[in-house]
C-alpha cells in the first residue's frame, strides 16, 4: 500500500494503534535517517497490522474507527507516525510523545541532506526546504521560487528532480503482513507482538493485563493515567502499573496481574473507585500522622497495593486508632528495610495472606517482618548513610515533621498545620559545606545523614553558612530544648569544626534512640493525635515544597522538568536497585530511566550528583549509563536522544 493511502486510511479510521501499544520515542536522527532511506530509494521494511471487528477493537486515542473492520498496527509505529507527522504536519490521532521529532525537517538541495531546522544556520540559505511544505503543496511550487533567478537557471532540471524524489515519497509502496482470524486473542497477538519487537522492550505482566481491560473497557487507560495526574499535581509520582497493582490487590487479595482474567469490566470499575479512596486516605494518613507529606520522602510506595487491601477488608476505614498507628509502625518498617525491594509479587502474596485474617492480620504482617530481620530496633550505624538517597532519610524528615522538632526562630514545632498549608521545610546541612571541604573532609562525610537537620527557609536563610558553635550557642541561650528537639548533641565542644566526626558518632545515637522511642510509641498507638489533618491530595502543583532539600534536589527536579518539557518521559528520583535474590538495597540513583529515555530505544540511563564510587559501579552493573552532572546529562539527551545538530 501506498504512504498516501496508509495516510489516508489512518484519517478514516480504517488503521490506527493498538491500546497496548507504547507511545512514540522516535528521535530527530531516526527521522532523518527514515527520510533519507526513503529519498534514496532504499527499503525501510514491511508493515504488521492485525485485522480485527471495529466492534470491540482496543484502539489508543480518540480516533474514530471505520465500521466493520480495523487494522491495528503492531510493527511499524515509528515509521507510520512519522510519515503522517512530516506529510500531515500534525501528529496523527492517536499519537502520544516528543512531536518535535518530526517537526521542522529541512532539505537543502544542493547537497541533498536532510537536518531540522536551525535559524543561524538555515535563514540565509533559500536551498533549504520545508519538507513538510514541499510534501503538501507539490514540488512544483516549491520550484517556482527559483525560477527566473539567474544563480539557479543552469540547475532548475537538478532541482526538480530532487523535489520530485521527496515529493513522490508519499508514494512509496510499504508492504503490509496481515494478522487475521477468530483465533487471534488478545494472548495470541501480544504473543505476536512480543516477537517481532524482540528488539526493544516487549510488553510486561501489567501491560497485557491492562490490555485485556481496555479490550472491554475502552477508557481503562484514560482513566487509570486521569487519577495519576491527580496524584501527581498534588506532589506524588506514581506510575501506572503501581495503580494497576493496587486495583489487582483491592480487587482481589493476590499481587498476580493474571488474576485479572477472571475479572469483570464493571467490577473493575467499581475497584478503581475503590483503590483511588483508598490510596487518597493512605495518602492523607501517612502525611497526617507521619508528616511524610511529599514525594520525595514517601517512603515504600510499594506498600500502597498492600494497604489498599487491608482498607477493603475493614469496609473501607480503620476505626480504632491503636489498630491505625499500628499499620503505620509496619509501614515504616516495610520501608526502612526494603520490604518490597526485590520480588515483589512473591512478598506482597505472603503479606496479603497474612492480611485476611481480620482480628490478627497486623501481628502476621509485623511477624512477616521479623522473620526477615530479627528484633524491629534501629541502631546507631542505621544512620551511617549518606546523601538524600539514603533509605533513613525519610525518617529524618518523619521524626522532624512528627516527633517534636522547633523552629529555631520562632519555637513553633515544624508540623505542616502548626506552619500554615503545605508549609516548606528545607535541607540544612548543620555543619556548612563549605567549611568542612575547607577542613579536608570528602564529600561522604560532609552529606552525611547525621548533618541533616529540616529548617524553615526564613530560619534557614539566617543560618547560612556559620559555623555551629556559633549558630547553636545562640540558639542553645534562647533555649535548649531549639537544640535538642533537633536531635543534636547539647555539649558545645562537639560542635567545633575539629570534632565534627564526634559530633556524627553522638548525634546518630540521638537518632537512633529518637527513632525508636517514636516507633515504640506508635506501635502502642500513643502518638498524639493532630489538631488537623494534612489533605495532601487535595494540594494543587503550586503549593507543593519544591527545593526543600537544598541544591542538589532542586537541580535534579529542575532537570528532569526539562526532560519532560522536551516531551520525554520523566525520570525517577531516588531509584533503588535492589539484589534480584535477598531484595536488599544496592544503591539509590539519583534521578533515573529504567527502561531508558526513549523506551526499548536506548539503555537505562542516570544522573548521579555527588554519589560515591560504589553506587557508580551498581549502576554500572545493572546496565545504566549515568552522568555525574546536569550539564553532560542535558548534552547527552540533546545529541543523542532529541539528535539536535547544533546542540552544545
Amino acid at each position: 500500500m501506498k504512504v498516501d493511502a496508509i495516510l489516508n486510511q489512518i484519517d478514516v479510521g480504517s488503521i490506527a494503534l493498538p491500546e497496548f501499544q507504547r507511545g512514540y520515542v522516535w528521535n530527530r536522527d531516526q527521522v532523518r535517517g527514515l527520510m533519507q532511506s526513503l529519498y534514496r530509494g532504499h527499503p525501510v521494511g514491511s508493515l504488521l497490522v492485525w485485522e480485527t471487528p471495529t466492534e470491540g477493537a482496543n484502539a489508543r486515542g480518540d480516533q474514530d474507527l471505520h465500521p466493520g473492520f480495523v487494522r491495528l498496527l503492531l510493527d511499524g509505529q515509528q515509521r507510520v507516525t512519522s510519515l503522517y507527522g512530516l506529510v500531515r504536519g500534525e501528529a496523527p490521532p492517536f499519537f502520544e510523545g516528543n512531536d518535535r521529532a518530526f517537526s521542522d525537517l529541512r532539505f537543502h538541495l544542493s547537497e541533498e541532506v536532510f537536518s531540522f531546522y536551525q535559524p543561524l544556520k538555515m535563514k540565509d540559505d533559500p536551498l533549504w526546504i520545508d519538507v513538510t511544505e514541499l510534501l503538501q503543496k507539490g514540488a512544483g511550487v516549491v520550484l517556482h521560487r527559483f525560477l527566473g533567478k539567474p544563480e539557479y537557471s543552469e540547475r532548475i532540471d537538478e532541482f526538480l528532480t530532487r523535489l520530485n524524489q521527496i515529493d513522490q515519497i508519499k508514494n512509496v509502496e510499504l508492504h503490509i503482513e496481515e494478522v487475521t482470524g477468530k483465533d487471534k486473542s488478545i494472548d495470541v497477538v501480544v504473543d505476536i507482538f512480543n516477537r517481532v519487537n524482540s528488539g526493544g522492550t516487549k510488553l510486561s505482566k501489567g501491560d497485557l493485563a491492562l490490555a485485556k481491560i481496555c479490550a472491554e473497557w475502552s477508557e481503562a487507560r484514560q482513566s487509570l493515567n486521569k487519577e495519576l495526574h491527580r496524584w501527581s499535581s498534588a506532589g506524588y509520582e506514581f506510575k501506572l502499573e503501581l495503580l494497576l497493582r493496587s486495583v489487582t490487590t483491592t480487587l482481589t487479595g493476590e499481587a498476580m496481574f493474571s488474576v485479572l482474567d477472571g475479572v469483570e469490566s464493571k467490577d473493575f470499575q467499581e475497584g478503581l473507585k475503590t483503590t483511588v479512596k483508598h490510596i487518597d486516605k493512605l495518602l492523607n494518613l501517612i502525611g497526617s500522622r507521619l508528616g511524610l507529606d511529599h514525594d520525595r520522602v514517601l517512603g515504600g510506595r510499594y506498600a500502597l497495593p498492600l494497604m489498599s487491601r487491608y482498607l477493603e477488608n475493614r469496609g473501607g476505614s480503620i476505626t480504632d486508632p491503636n489498630e491505625r498507628d499500628k499499620l503505620l509502625y509496619w509501614y515504616v518498617h516495610s520501608f526502612l528495610w526494603g520490604r518490597y525491594a526485590g520480588s515483589t509479587e512473591t512478598v506482597l502474596n505472603q503479606d496479603l495472606d497474612a492480611i485476611e485474617d481480620i482480628e490478627h492480620g497486623i501481628d502476621k504482617l509485623i511477624a512477616n517482618l521479623r522473620q526477615d530481620r530479627g528484633e524491629l530496633f534501629l541502631g546507631p550505624q542505621d544512620f551511617l548513610g549518606w546523601s538524600r538517597s539514603a533509605r533513613f532519610y525519610p525518617l529524618l524528615y518523619m521524626l522532624t515533621r512528627a516527633w517534636g522538632a522547633l523552629d529555631w526562630e520562632s519555637g513553633v514545632e515544624l508540623k505542616g498545620h502548626l506552619l500554615g498549608n503545605f508549609s516548606n521545610l528545607e535541607l540544612h546541612h548543620i555543619f556548612p559545606k563549605a567549611r568542612l571541604y575547607e577542613a579536608g573532609f570528602e564529600r561522604p562525610q560532609v552529606n552525611a545523614l547525621a548533618n541533616f537537620t529540616f529548617l524553615t527557609k526564613e530560619t534557614n536563610l539566617k543560618v547560612l553558612d556559620k559555623e555551629p558553635i556559633t549558630y547553636l550557642t545562640a540558639y542553645a541561650n534562647k533555649d535548649p530544648e531549639l537544640i535538642t528537639s533537633h536531635w543534636i548533641p547539647l555539649e558545645p565542644e562537639l560542635w567545633r569544626i575539629d570534632r565534627y566526626e564526634d559530633f556524627l558518632t553522638a548525634r546518630r545515637e540521638l537518632l537512633a534512640n529518637a527513632a525508636n522511642d517514636f516507633l515504640e510509641t506508635l506501635s502502642h498507638g500513643n502518638v498524639p493525635e493532630e489538631v488537623q489533618d494534612v489533605r495532601v491530595v487535595d494540594r494543587e502543583v503550586g503549593s507543593t515544597p519544591i527545593g526543600f532539600d537544598g541544591e542538589e534536589e532542586r537541580l535534579l527536579i529542575e532537570l528532569n522538568d526539562w526532560v519532560s518539557a522536551q516531551g520525554l518521559p520523566k525520570g525517577e528520583l531516588m531509584l533503588e536497585l535492589s539484589d534480584s535474590i535477598t531484595g536488599a538495597t544496592c544503591a539509590v540513583l539519583d534521578l533515573a530511566w529504567p527502561d531508558g529515555i526513549q523506551v526499548g530505544l536506548s539503555a537505562p540511563v542516570a544522573v548521579l550528583l555527588d554519589e560515591p564510587v560504589r553506587t557508580e559501579v551498581e549502576a554500572n552493573r545493572a546496565g545504566y549509563r549515568f552522568f555525574t552532572d546536569v550539564e553532560s546529562f542535558r548534552n547527552y539527551v540533546e545529541r543523542e536522544v532529541l539528535a539536535i545538530e547544533d546542540a552544545a
